[in-house]
């Protein structure tokens, strides 16, 4: 079956996303258009999607997820198909993180919530940061979890992995690339793998229609990961 995902949206966990990217917007705004999956992806941290996981219920699924910033300051999605290795992920990668106090007026803030949007908490470390993991580090952390890696919005021209290596490392198992847009300029560097585009919203209208799909057996968290794993057909 085919259903339409938007697999890169940020919470108000993210300092670059607005306020009102709580859990119960996001989740009616992905129902309201029409998707059957999203992942939420805030940067180097998932302390919003477990609520997020719950407001959504059987309206939605939602893929648990967080976009890692490197050392090299390249972007991966890193995707779970369930919390408790998300979390357990999101533990180790803790130790990595630069001590950066965040200071909100000029960041954003970075606010953890409940199911009922009510303010939790907030992490304290600037979440825009990058980790003291490579690449590779990072692709190792998340298989040994079952998880998989799509490199970030490809066709950028920062905090890509084209944009930081000058290439898509060919031994690290990457099987699907994100991209913002379908830009010829990049076409070369698509040949052998299967995309996604996504929405990388860090506002509520920046959330997907329709309009990415993907053919899956399933309407479920391992059915995707599996989409994600399969070898693209060349």
């Amino acid at each position: 079956m085919r259903i339409a995902v938007d697999l890169h949206i940020h919470s108000a966990l993210s300092p670059c996303a607005d306020d009102d990217m709580t859990p119960n917007n996001i989740v009616n705004m992905a129902v309201l258009k029409g998707l059957d999956a999203i992942a939420i992806t805030d940067h180097n941290s998932c302390d919003n999607v477990k609520a997020i996981m719950k407001v959504a219920d059987d309206r939605v699924l939602v893929l648990p997820g967080m976009e890692v910033q490197t050392k090299e300051d390249v972007h991966l999605l890193c995707y779970f198909d369930d919390i408790k290795s998300l979390l357990d992920f999101d533990a180790h990668i803790r130790n990595f993180m630069p001590k950066m106090p965040n200071v909100p007026h000029i960041f954003g803030n970075q606010y953890i919530m409940d199911e009922n949007d009510q303010i939790i908490g907030e992490r304290e470390h600037l979440l825009l940061s990058s980790l003291d993991l490579s690449v590779d580090q990072i692709v190792q952390l998340v298989s040994q979890r079952g998880g998989v890696v799509v490199p970030a919005h490809v066709d950028r021209p920062s905090y890509s992995i084209i944009s930081q290596l000058g290439l898509i490392p060919p031994d690290l198992g990457f099987n699907v690339l994100e991209v913002s847009k379908f830009d010829t300029n990049y076409t070369m560097y698509l040949q052998g793998f299967r995309y996604i585009h996504s929405s990388d919203a860090h506002q509520l209208g920046q959330i997907l229609e329709r309009e990415m799909l993907i053919d899956i057996y399933n309407v479920s968290l391992t059915a995707i990961i599996q989409w994600f794993k399969r070898s693209a057909v060349i």
